[in-house]
């Protein structure tokens, strides 16, 4: 048998096509083999493309197959559907039916003390700020509608960054709508891809989200080590300087917290500021917890700590514990606060903040301006001795976490009472509730991509808690822990 190719003079036997096979390396026949199964598949392999059949109406599919689709279709779940998570958010259904003061009424009748929410100068439900709420409200309307830079802007805002400004001490401030999406923009706003951003392990989650969101290289320092951060830059310079012409593009930033959510410890802003200028870093501080609760006119870290605003790059804040309102902002210099109303998402997309809310939040800070650091001092006494009390009755059943000034503090159970477990701290809660008291466990998300902390309760102070409402809440928290203990 002879195989002609045609336009050649060339011809083949069969038993030369045999033999070529025979002779032709083994990986090249199993890949021709592979594909000749392959294409075979796709022939005989059902398809549910509308194409036209025998019998087929040539542009849809017939009902079996779309039984079949339909049969074999599985959806992916929005959530896990824990039962676990459902039962927990089961628990939360607490609807409130008077102003989260330092009490409130929920439905079913009951007045707890609150020692769960930052109401940390007793300002929700204050007249002043009230009252310039509503006149504000009669003479805007509810909402802006509109972002910054679309038409958003009022004279109330204007006023608020000015005050703001002038309260700091800095050049300019620039508002946000909302605490959360402040630091959160703040920082993507500066730091990009390439840059170096030294950041404390127990930062607050909406600092972990604006990391991520920077893109940039995070190196995290253990919590309030400043020797370990000092051992880390040192280690970024010997890389800069082997690496001179990237380190001349590469920025770097160290981001803390004034007044750390998550535990209650105090930054040591001091030595951050000698680490700044040493390494020639930038520093961000986040100021949400510690602004009207730090510094003898409640000014924040930097008047605690003696440090001047102009040594800190950027200082954001939201407005949503002392001053009790709602949104955030960022003073610093001209520069600074120009590049944010240009580059920070929260205040480009975002409506801008409601007039009410901002005229609410400036008659806050003019309180605190008044007040001259009174309400500030009075709330330091008053978490300082719950500080005390905590340790001196109740050491051998709860650790506490948290400097005794700061107004939040963290408890856990001993060992000796059982597990620190969330659903124990829960039950805590639960039975709190009903001794008259609203406590709160502290929770973090799935994502948190910070030092993860262990279970506790997290005490809010607040400035008018009296000796009667604390010794309350100590004895609550001693016979509970006593009875787990006997178990």
């Amino acid at each position: 048998m002879l195989i002609f190719v045609a336009d050649a003079d060339v011809s083949w036997e069969f038993s030369d096509l045999i033999e070529a096979i025979y002779s032709a390396p083994t990986y090249h026949l199993v890949f021709e083999g592979c594909l000749i199964l392959f294409i075979v598949g796709l022939l005989f392999q059902h398809s549910f493309l509308p194409s036209k059949r025998r019998g087929g109406s040539g542009d849809r599919l017939s009902k079996a197959e779309e039984d079949q689709l339909i049969a074999e279709w599985q959806p992916e779940p929005l959530v896990s559907g824990d039962p676990a998570d459902e039962a927990l958010l089961a628990s939360y259904q607490r609807c409130a039916t008077s102003q989260v003061g330092r009490s409130v009424t929920y439905s079913d009748g009951r007045t707890l003390v609150n020692f769960a929410t930052g109401n940390f100068l007793d300002f929700i439900g204050e007249a002043r700020i009230r009252d310039r709420a509503l006149a504000s409200l009669r003479h805007y309307g509810v909402g802006s509608c509109g972002p910054r830079g679309f038409y958003g802007t009022m004279d109330v805002h204007l006023h608020l960054e000015e005050q703001l400004a002038k309260f700091y001490g800095c050049e300019e401030a620039v508002l946000y709508s909302y605490g959360f999406s402040t630091i959160a923009s703040a920082i993507p706003s500066y730091a990009k891809r390439h840059d170096i951003i030294f950041a404390d392990e127990r930062c607050c989650f909406a600092i972990q989200q604006g990391l991520e969101a920077s893109r940039s290289k995070i190196i995290r320092f253990r919590h309030n080590d400043t020797a370990h951060l000092e051992e880390l830059l040192q280690r970024q310079a010997e890389h800069d300087r082997r690496n001179p012409k990237k380190a001349r593009v590469t920025r770097k930033f160290i981001v803390v917290e004034g007044l750390y959510v998550n535990c209650g410890d105090i930054c040591p802003l001091g030595e951050l500021v000698k680490l700044k200028y040493k390494y020639k870093v930038r520093l961000f501080v986040e100021e949400s917890a510690s602004l009207g609760t730090l510094g003898a006119t409640g000014r924040g870290i930097c008047e605690e700590a003696g440090v001047s605003v102009q040594d800190v790059d950027l200082i954001a804040a939201g407005i949503e514990n002392a001053l009790a309102t709602q949104g955030g902002f960022v003073v610093g210099t001209k520069y600074v606060v120009d590049h944010q109303r240009l580059s920070g998402l929260g205040y480009c997309f975002s409506a801008s903040l409601p007039p009410m809310l901002a005229a609410a939040a400036s008659e806050a800070l003019t309180m605190v301006d008044e007040m001259r650091g009174e309400r500030t001092a009075r709330l330091k006494s008053v978490s300082d001795r719950l500080h005390q009390r905590l340790l001196a009755e109740l050491d051998n059943l709860w650790s506490v976490e948290g400097a005794p000034m700061s107004p939040i503090k963290h408890l856990r159970l001993h060992r000796c009472t059982g597990e620190n477990s969330l659903p124990a701290l829960e039950a805590a809660c639960a039975a709190a509730a009903d001794a008259g008291l609203l406590l709160t466990v502290a929770r973090y998300v799935a994502q948190d991509l910070g030092q993860p902390a262990q279970p506790s309760i997290r005490l809010s102070v607040n400035c008018n808690h009296s000796d009667s409402e604390i010794g309350s809440l100590l004895d609550f928290l001693k016979s509970y822990a006593t009875g787990l203990a006997k178990k």
